[in-house]
Formats: structure tokens, C-alpha cells, sequence
């Protein structure tokens, strides 16, 4: 009856709320048939909409019409494409009884593409998503998902808040474990896109928190969440005792909601949440948004790079921490994540809530990022210093990493020089084949 409320609020004048008022008052009935004030017009309209009533289609219920609606709109906006279903189905198998079947959000991601490789590689049963969005080249995207599909990983092209859609793929696969890495990314572009982050990172996140609360048994899930969360918190290193309250952008406020958000389903539902907040990943496959990738491809092209700077020319610095460490660190969390204790979306018992960095210990200035990249590409920069504008970005960033490390064996062990040579290789290497093929 939804679809009837526009149309039925034109009668609210004249029919009465209470059905058996109008039964029992044949004044009210006279009223409406020969009332002198019921103009030419009043006729026509009611003519009108017994017309419509009359010449409707009968529909079996009301159900069955949302039924058919959520349908419709479901295959609107998602097309994953011919056979997906069976396609996640055999994706999701792991090779053992012992595997976990994984959903990895954000698939096509820089972190997802590596994290659901390594989980592939090691005999689990992986389903991606992701929608390809264009916040960067969709080029780089697509390049990625060819590469899980060699692998046997199969991505399913949607979006995090399509309810239809996730719900169809939890009744399909029963997932023992979620890695949710998909997110709007960065800090500078909230300025031009503030309602992406609220979209992606707030609404998509409740969404597939529903999604898992609602699957029976519920996955454990473990999720990307952000060291911008410590903001303008000067102690240093980060610890995930401090506070995370000053967050310096909206993208650092959107992880931090996450962060209670996620306590909120854990205590609610019985969800077991790991969150993880990645320092300044790099790497093969990277973000083209990133200081270490364009700053390459600037050097390149013999482009100046712009270097900033704090106030009085204080030193910027990154804990840079290379994607082999983090994806490390990742599957320890899914391997060390206990159950979740609902059913249904009835908690059955307290459930497993964690939080942990994943950093490298060692804040990098940008200025020796740039050396480091110089030396890789035999190339003199074109540098110019700039003062740090006021867009969200901090100074620094510094992981203390000894909770990661005593729970969940995390060690990393990619220092920044190692790490930029294995990206400059890739990076070489993709760009260099796609030059020759565009030949």
C-alpha cells in the first residue's frame, strides 16, 4: 500500500480517519454526494481516481509488491555480471576444511588486492567486492582485478551500500571471516568531496556491519580503520591508549566513527571486530594519490614536486610501513580473531573487540623519501617547499606497534629504501608495458 499514500492523501478531507465513523453517519454520506459546495471539479477529480482504482491491476499482496520493487532495484544497481552466484560460490571454496572463506571489501584496492592474494595463495576461499569507483584511475583497478582473477579470486562489481546485493551474496556464501578494507581514501580529498566519506566509510560500514548481524552463523570481521585517528595527539609514538578524539580532517573523523561504530554492533550484537589502523602503506600496486607515487612519477617526467613543510620549517614525517608488513599483519588479525557469539542478530554472549596499529617504527622524513626515490630513478628532483597548508594533513606520524607484535606476532621487516625499490621495479615495469602496448 506504500505506492497508494500519495494519491489516497488527496481524499484525507473527505473521507474520515475512523472507517467506523463513516459507517455509522449516513449525514457524512449524504455530505459527500450532494453537498451544494461540491463543485464541477471535486466530481472530476473523484471521477478520476475511481477510474484509476478500478482500471488497476490486481496485485496479489503487499509483500509480494516490496518483494518484487527491492527486486527490480536490486538488479539495478548491481550487475555483477553473468553466473556471478556460481562464480562466488566456486571463488569462496578454500582448499581445506580448515580454510576460512573470506569477503575482502574493496578487492580492487591497493591493501585489498594484496591482502586477498595472500589469502588465495594460502589455500582460503575468497570472494571480492568492490565498485571501482573513479577517485583514482580505474585503469589501475581493473589491472589489479585481472590480476586475483589469474589467481582465482573472483570480484563482484558493487557497492558496500547496496543492502539487496550483500544480502544475496551472505545467503549464497557463508562467510567465516570479513576483511572490510573498502573506504574513501585520503585526507585532501574530503575538501572537494566531503559526502563520499560519509557514504563510503560511515553508511558503507553500518551496511555491511547489518549485513554480517543479520548472517547466521555471523563472521568474525576485521576492518581498516586509520592512524589519522590520533589527529593532534603530540605524544609520541601512537598508542591505541591515547586519545583519539581531535581528529585534523573528515576523513580521520569518518575512521573514528567506524571505531565506535564497530563497538557499538560488537556490544549490541555479539560481532567479533578487529580494527587496525595502517600507517602510510606503499608499495607495488599503490595508490596513485600517494606522495611516494606521484612524487616518482613527477621525477620522471622532470615535473616539479612540491615538498611541505610545518610552520617555521619543521620537518614532515611519515611512519612508512611497506604492504608486505601490512598484509602480515592483517592475516595474523583474521588467523587470531575468535567467533562472533550472535545468531541471527541476537547476541548469544560478550564477543572478541580489538584495536591495533600496524605501523614500522620509524617516521621517515619526506625530504629523504624524495633522496631514496632520486637515487632509485638516477634522476635529480625539481623540488620546491612549500608551507603545509591547512587541508587535514599532520606533521607526523609514529606506530607503536608492541600490542600488534605481542598479539598478533606482528614484525615488520621492509625498511623505506627496500620497500621504494621493490615499488620503483613495478612501478617501471607496469607503466613501461603499458607505454608498449599503447605502441
Amino acid at each position: 500500500m506504500t505506492q497508494l499514500k500519495p494519491i489516497l492523501s488527496h481524499l484525507d478531507p473527505i473521507i474520515p480517519s475512523s472507517t467506523g465513523k463513516f459507517k455509522s453517519s449516513p449525514y457524512a454520506v449524504h455530505r459527500l454526494r450532494f453537498h451544494p459546495r461540491l463543485t464541477f471539479w471535486s466530481f472530476l477529480l473523484l471521477f478520476f481516481l475511481l477510474l484509476f482504482f478500478f482500471c488497476s491491476p490486481p496485485a496479489a499482496s503487499s509483500a509480494g509488491k516490496r518483494r518484487s520493487l527491492q527486486n527490480t532495484a536490486y538488479s539495478a544497481r548491481a550487475r555483477p555480471g553473468p553466473n556471478w552466484e556460481v562464480k562466488a560460490r566456486n571463488s569462496a571454496r578454500p582448499q581445506s576444511k580448515s580454510g576460512f572463506t573470506v569477503l575482502v571489501t574493496g578487492a580492487a584496492g591497493f591493501v585489498g588486492t594484496h591482502v586477498a592474494m595472500a589469502l588465495k595463495n594460502r589455500g582460503d576461499g575468497v570472494v571480492g567486492l568492490d565498485n571501482f569507483n573513479n577517485y583514482y584511475e580505474t585503469g589501475l583497478k581493473k589491472a589489479r582485478k585481472t590480476l586475483l582473477e589469474r589467481r582465482g579470486v573472483y570480484i563482484i562489481e558493487g557497492d558496500i551500500n547496496d543492502a539487496g546485493l550483500l544480502g544475496k551474496l551472505f545467503e549464497i556464501v557463508h562467510f567465516t571471516h570479513v576483511m572490510h578494507l573498502a573506504a574513501q581514501a585520503g585526507v585532501r580529498y574530503a575538501m572537494q568531496n566531503p559526502n563520499s566519506y560519509i557514504h563510503s566509510n560511515v553508511n558503507g560500514f553500518v551496511s555491511l556491519l547489518e549485513a554480517c548481524k543479520n548472517a547466521d552463523p555471523q563472521p568474525s570481521i576485521v576492518w581498516a580503520s586509520s592512524s589519522s585517528v590520533y589527529g593532534l595527539n603530540s605524544k609520541v609514538p601512537f598508542s591505541e591508549k591515547d586519545r583519539t578524539d581531535q581528529p585534523a580532517s573528515l576523513y580521520a573523523a569518518t575512521k573514528k566513527a567506524g571505531e565506535e561504530i564497530a563497538h557499538t554492533y560488537n556490544h549490541i550484537y555479539g560481532l567479533s571486530i578487529t580494527g587496525l589502523r595502517f600507517f602510510t602503506v606503499y608499495g607495488p600496486w599503490g595508490r596513485p594519490d600517494m606522495a611516494y607515487y606521484f612524487f616518482t612519477k613527477d621525477i620522471l617526467r622532470g615535473k616539479e614536486i612540491k615538498i611541505f613543510e610545518g610552520a617555521d620549517h619543521a620537518t614532515v614525517a611519515r611512519d612508512f610501513t611497506y604492504i608486505d608488513d601490512v598484509v602480515k599483519g592483517c592475516l595474523a588479525a583474521l588467523d587470531t580473531a575468535k567467533k562472533s557469539t550472535g545468531s541471527g542478530g541476537k547476541k548469544k554472549g560478550p564477543a572478541q573487540l580489538r584495536i591495533y596499529n600496524l605501523g614500522n617504527t620509524s617516521p621517515v622524513p619526506v625530504g629523504k623519501l624524495v633522496s631514496i626515490l632520486e637515487k632509485l630513478l638516477k634522476i635529480k628532483a625539481k623540488k620546491k617547499f612549500l608551507t603545509m597548508p591547512r587541508n587535514g594533513d599532520v606533521l607526523f606520524t609514529h606506530a607503536n606497534i608492541s600490542l600488534a607484535r605481542k598479539e598478533l606476532g606482528y614484525k615488520p621487516t621492509t625498511d623505506l629504501e627496500m620497500g621504494l625499490k621493490k615499488f620503483v621495479k613495478w612501478y617501471l615495469s607496469y607503466y613501461g608495458a603499458k607505454k608498449k602496448s599503447a605502441w
